[in-house]
């Protein structure tokens, strides 16, 4: 879950994008530097230390950034972010962007809990009916969830659809109840 000023600093990072109408290149420029974050320890210790003075670690930023061909837009930006102690967000603000660019591009993500790992054709099957029901193209994004006695539940923005065995024995449950 992001924070409200990671959404903010995505925001504000998408909208700048977009003035300059290169999202997806700056996507994958946002996704690497995120990935460097994430792989190298002694570059994310340096940048997001306090101990090192922020004009320190803007200039270590900055020779990564121009190793990586990172744009001036990106360079400015996560500098901006040092300067606000926010880097320690990137990835927050990574994640926020990403979605942003989906929803641009009129693709949702759907979150999946299931209970047992999905074989290509279910995977596909669902992905159709999550489409049909939204009415916009679906990515799956599927983690098994061990506490599910089976089934799965899904979750594309606000709609949330249980199709657990839980949720299913209850409502028979309900039913046979109903009918005594």
């Amino acid at each position: 879950m992001s924070s409200k000023a990671s959404l903010r600093y995505a925001k504000a990072l998408f909208a700048l994008g977009k003035e300059d109408q290169n999202i997806q290149s700056l996507r994958s420029e946002v996704a690497r530097l995120a990935e460097l974050l994430a792989e190298h320890s002694d570059f994310r210790e340096v940048l997001l230390t306090p101990l090192h003075p922020a004009d320190e670690r803007k200039t270590v930023l900055l020779q990564v950034a121009e190793r990586a061909e990172l744009s001036h837009l990106l360079k400015n930006f996560t500098a901006y972010l040092i300067d606000r102690r926010r880097l320690i967000d990137f990835p927050e603000i990574a994640e926020e962007f990403s979605r942003l660019a989906d929803e641009d591009e009129g693709l949702l993500t759907a979150k999946i809990r299931s209970a047992s790992p999905l074989d290509e054709e279910r995977e596909q099957r669902l992905q159709r009916a999550l489409s049909e029901r939204t009415g916009r193209r679906v990515r799956l994004d599927i983690e098994l969830d061990p506490t599910l006695i089976g089934g799965a539940i899904a979750q594309v923005g606000d709609l949330v659809i249980d199709g657990s065995l839980r949720t299913q024995l209850g409502q028979l449950r309900a039913t046979l109840m109903k009918g005594s």
